[in-house]
């Protein structure tokens, strides 16, 4: 059998040598990005650290810059940035977007028909929440492609003056919230201020609100939640199935290599596992020193409060359906996904409280 010939064979070399130097002289693809949070908040940790999987998983080829809220545009102007290529990207969460189309709330702010933020998150990937999402921003003709990501544990109640004991303490309250909880603090008689995240404490600290909620004991803690309160109210419905969005212009989005979309997808789902990691032992630090170095106070919201939550929830949301036949569409699609994926959750996943007193109880004995 006659040899292949050297030719045939120095052709294919030079081939694949040229389209190298090609690709080498494209340079990487930069991405510049925007986050909603201060730099010092751990949700810009989380947005850098999604940035570095990518970069890092792609050789170089895609580098994404994020920078802090503000840095380009103050962080309820995200959205428009992105969609508009101010900015080639951004981290956030979708409540953020709410005065733009009442619907995206429910991607995080509502109690998640018993669902938590993991189980949303399957909603939207498996149960139809991806393509009512693209409708959504479809309807509102924003130019991006969303990736809701990053299931937040239950956020708590927020900071005050003194605890909360029952529903008519909201009453007259200036309160911070943001998306759908605005209506439902409204609701129960507080006057609301919608503010992003970097700028609650500072309008604690001069008297403009009085009480905000925000997330976690992380972020509350580095923001200084508790140099102008030291009464948090833990465990409420107005934000326990939330997630973050990373968010890209579409046409830049849309421009880019299959090989760098399939690596930005899977990045999402990876940081999205590596950021519930990081939380839980974060949180959990960050718990413990606003007790012992901070002298925070911790109340459990009570469950008179809890139940009018829902109450106002269910008015808000009859009401908003009525008007926003997409709103309609996305509760009955997450109430159809609910009702299956939480009976399920409640028959087979056993109670930890009582292996938590077992072990670390007031009547727990040493295991070993």
């Amino acid at each position: 059998m006659p040899n292949k010939s050297p030719s045939a064979a120095a052709t294919r070399r030079k081939f694949l040598k040229g389209a190298a130097l090609a690709t080498a002289a494209q340079g990487p693809i930069n991405m510049r990005w925007q986050s909603t949070w201060p730099s010092k908040d751990i949700f810009h940790e989380y947005a850098l650290d999604y940035a570095k999987k990518v970069n890092d998983m792609t050789g170089g080829d895609l580098k994404i810059e994020v920078l802090p809220a503000g840095a380009v545009v103050p962080a309820f102007q995200l959205l428009d940035a992105v969609s508009k290529g101010v900015l080639d990207g951004g981290h956030g969460v979708l409540v953020y977007h709410y005065g733009k189309q009442t619907a995206l709330a429910l991607w995080g702010s509502g109690p998640g028909y018993a669902m938590d933020a993991n189980m949303l998150l399957a909603w939207h990937k498996y149960g139809g929440g991806k393509e009512l999402l693209n409708k959504l921003y479809t309807s509102i003709g924003a130019n991006v492609v969303s990736f809701p990501y990053a299931p937040m544990p239950t956020q708590p109640l927020g900071w005050y003056k003194k605890p909360i004991t029952k529903p008519d303490d909201f009453k007259g309250l200036k309160f911070r919230t943001v998306g759908i909880s605005i209506d439902v603090f409204q609701g129960m008689g507080a006057a609301v201020n919608a503010l992003p995240g970097g700028e609650i404490v500072a309008a604690m600290d001069r008297g403009l609100i009085e009480a905000a909620e925000f997330n976690n004991a992380t972020s509350d803690r580095v923001l200084g939640f508790a140099d102008v309160s030291k009464t948090c109210m833990l465990q409420s419905y107005h934000q326990n199935a939330e997630q973050l969005e990373i968010t890209f212009n579409k046409t830049k989005y849309d421009g880019l290599p299959d090989k760098l979309k399939a690596i930005i997808a899977n990045a999402v789902e990876a940081a999205s596992q590596d950021m519930q990691w990081k939380a839980i032992d974060r949180y959990s630090k960050d718990y413990i020193e606003l007790q012992t170095k901070d002298n925070v106070k911790f109340y459990k919201t009570p469950d008179s409060v809890l139940k009018r939550q829902l109450e106002i929830f269910d008015e808000v949301a009859k009401k908003k359906a009525a008007e926003n036949p997409l709103f309609k569409e996305i509760i009955e699609s997450q109430l159809a996904f609910a009702k299956r994926a939480t009976q399920w959750e409640q028959d087979t996943v056993v109670s930890r409280k009582m292996v938590f007193d077992h072990y670390f109880g007031p009547n727990a004995k040493k295991p070993i």
